[in-house]
């Protein structure tokens, strides 16, 4: 179970120049599972006249220029420990980029890194792979300015960057943007190699339409990273959105109005994209760029960890009574769940490091909030189902009672299978807790195990004081788990 995580323990921050906004991200380490702490976003939009006069927006400089003081200020006073400055396609294609760049160095203090249409495809894809490791199919990274492009099992050996950034199709009339779009998208011959796979999305424009599928699905989960949808469904909502007018966009609840007035070009962009790759999914991606820019800060073992399993047991270290009550449960339920799944071993080793991190709630409300927390919680490297599968763990863990209000809204997204693994992980775990009151050492010797018919608990001699009637009622709801007849047996 690789847990590693390492670096500077200060904050770390990412400011992204767009060529519609400039973006500072501050994540609470330079860690393998980054959690952004302070989050914003400044339109600037500098590269709002860039087709026409070739130059960056002169009201989007001042702009740019002010918010890029106010968050040098910022991370200076968070302690921040690095702060990465890149500049996307406004400033590269610009004749006055370097002017800005040397304009932000003196007035701003900060060393702005721009970045070629290559190293900027590779640094999303990169991104993505972070919060996705294994991750297997195109990614697509829309900008103001430009879009990306990069298959993923290429490791960036096939990738492209093209001139269709929301920003630049706005400046052009509704029939001529079309026929761009996909006359740029047909001279991308690799792309016929991507059918069949899963396009990665990235970028505001794009998460703006996750969402608004989302809402109008009624999803049970409004967490857009790891939403994964079927491509032709996707490429209806893309295109049904494409054809709005601009008081049309008015109308759509929960995206802010910045972004409704660009949206039917990243509709455009995301239906062509679906076409002209043949691919089969659609799944949104919160990473991208600037966690891409983040992870080149790690080193070979950081990047080689599990941002799950690195996330939880971070979380496990701030929210648990006995953090190392977590990777104990974990090793010691490997006996009964032996013949598990990898990916079903990563989910109950997940659980078992958040197995301990509801002890401040109330005793009656432990098991709701633990389900919330744990599907709400700050997890990459896990998809919707894979996230409810998770927190229906941590509810079992803490009761017997198998439904509620709160697993009602969470069951759709996992089979009857599914939702009894879950129940039967959580339940472990439940055990363990009780017979050991957290303390690690005490699960020494205790084995948890089962044959065809026999749920069976071994407890040394010397441990046999800790089997008392609540952890004999929690051994039986356990082996009722599996439909299996409990036996114990101390031993000498």
């Amino acid at each position: 179970m690789a847990v590693a995580d390492g670096g500077d323990a200060r904050p770390a921050a990412v400011i992204d120049v767009g060529s519609n906004s400039i973006r500072m991200v501050v994540y609470d380490a330079l860690s393998r599972a980054p959690v952004p702490i302070f989050n914003e976003r400044s339109p600037c939009r500098l590269g709002r006249a860039l087709n026409e006069t070739g130059r960056l927006d002169v009201e989007g400089v001042v702009t740019a220029k002010a918010a890029l003081i106010r968050f040098a200020a910022l991370a200076d006073e968070m302690d921040v420990a690095h702060v990465d400055v890149v500049a996307t396609a406004a400033v590269r294609d610009a004749a006055d980029g370097a002017d800005f760049v040397a304009a932000v160095a003196r007035e701003c203090d900060l060393d702005v890194q721009v970045l070629s249409g290559a190293e900027e495809a590779r640094l999303s894809a990169q991104g993505v792979a972070l919060a996705a490791p294994g991750a297997d199919g195109l990614m697509g990274d829309l900008g103001g300015g430009s879009l990306e492009l990069v298959a993923l099992d290429a490791a960036g050996r096939r990738a492209t960057t093209l001139p269709l950034g929301t920003l630049r199709l706005g400046r052009v009339r509704d029939r001529e943007a079309r026929g761009e779009v996909e006359a740029r998208l047909a001279e991308v011959d690799w792309l016929a190699a991507e059918r069949g796979r899963t396009l990665y999305a990235v970028g505001g424009a794009w998460r703006a339409l996750g969402h608004l599928h989302m809402l109008q699905r009624d999803h049970p989960l409004r967490i857009l990273h790891g939403y994964r949808v079927g491509a032709a469904e996707m490429r209806e909502t893309a295109v049904l959105t494409a054809g709005l007018s601009g008081d049309s966009t008015r109308l759509l609840k929960g995206i802010s109005a910045d972004r409704r007035a660009t949206l039917p070009y990243a509709a455009r962009v995301l239906a062509a994209a679906i076409e002209a790759s043949r691919v089969e999914a659609v799944a949104f991606s919160a990473f991208g760029l600037r966690e891409g820019v983040l992870l080149e800060r790690l080193d070979a073992t950081e990047r080689a960890a599990d941002p799950l399993l690195v996330g939880c047991a971070r979380l496990a270290r701030n929210r648990a009574r006995f953090p190392e009550i977590g990777p104990a449960l974990a090793r010691w339920t490997d006996t009964l769940f032996h013949d598990d799944t990898p990916a079903c071993r990563r989910l109950r080793h997940a659980a078992a490091l958040l197995a301990d991190g509801a002890w401040m709630t109330h005793p009656d409300y432990r098991a709701e909030q633990a389900l919330l927390d744990t599907a709400r919680g700050p997890f990459i490297a896990i998809d919707h189902n894979e996230r409810a599968r998770l927190a229906l763990m941590a509810h079992a863990r803490h009761t017997g009672r198998a439904e509620g209000p709160a697993v009602a809204t969470l069951r759709p997204l996992v089979d009857d299978e599914q939702a009894r693994a879950a129940r039967r992980v959580g339940q472990a775990l439940r055990l363990g807790l009780t017979f050991t009151g957290g303390i690690a050492a005490l699960l020494e010797g205790v084995v948890l195990s089962r044959t065809e018919a026999r749920l069976e608990l071994v407890v040394p001699e010397a441990r046999r004081a800790l089997v008392g009637d609540l952890v004999l009622r929690r051994f039986e709801a356990l082996a009722r788990a599996f439909s299996l007849t409990p036996e114990l047996t101390v031993t000498a």
